[in-house]
C-alpha cells in the first residue's frame, strides 16, 4: 500500500490524490499538518527517495525565507527543522514499499506504483 503525505489545502497535493484514485491504487492518506511529522517518517522518505533533507524543503514558505534561507544545516538539523515545521515539506510525498518520491510532476508518482 502506498502512503501519501497530503495537504488538503494544496492544489498540487490534491492532484496527487486524484492521480492515485484514477490509477485505482490502494493508498493511505497522511494529513501530516494535522498529525505532525515524525523523525522516523522523514528518515523513511530520505532513505527510500535518495534525497537530501534540504531537497524536501519548500523554499517559497515565509518561514524558510525569514529564518532558514542562506544558512547551512546538517542532515539531522534539517530533519529536526522539518519535524518542527511540517508546513515546509514539499507535497505530495508518496511512500511505497521500496521507494518514495515527491509527487511533482505526476510521473514521479508513477515511479512509486
Amino acid at each position: 500500500m502506498v502512503k501519501i503525505l497530503h495537504n488538503p489545502r494544496c492544489a498540487t497535493s490534491r492532484k496527487g490524490l486524484e492521480y492515485l484514485r484514477a490509477k485505482n491504487v490502494e493508498f493511505q492518506v497522511i494529513n501530516y499538518l494535522s498529525t505532525g511529522l515524525s523523525r522516523d517518517i522523514v528518515k523513511e522518505i530520505l532513505l527510500k527517495s535518495n534525497l537530501k533533507p534540504v531537497e524536501l524543503v519548500r523554499t517559497q514558505e515565509e518561514y524558510y525565507k525569514k529564518f532558514l534561507k542562506g544558512r547551512n544545516f546538517n542532515e539531522e538539523e534539517w530533519i529536526e527543522i522539518l519535524t518542527q515545521n511540517p508546513k515546509l515539506l514539499k507535497r505530495p510525498i508518496l511512500i511505497g514499499k521500496y521507494k518514495a518520491a515527491i509527487g511533482i510532476p505526476a510521473e514521479n508518482i508513477e515511479n512509486i506504483l
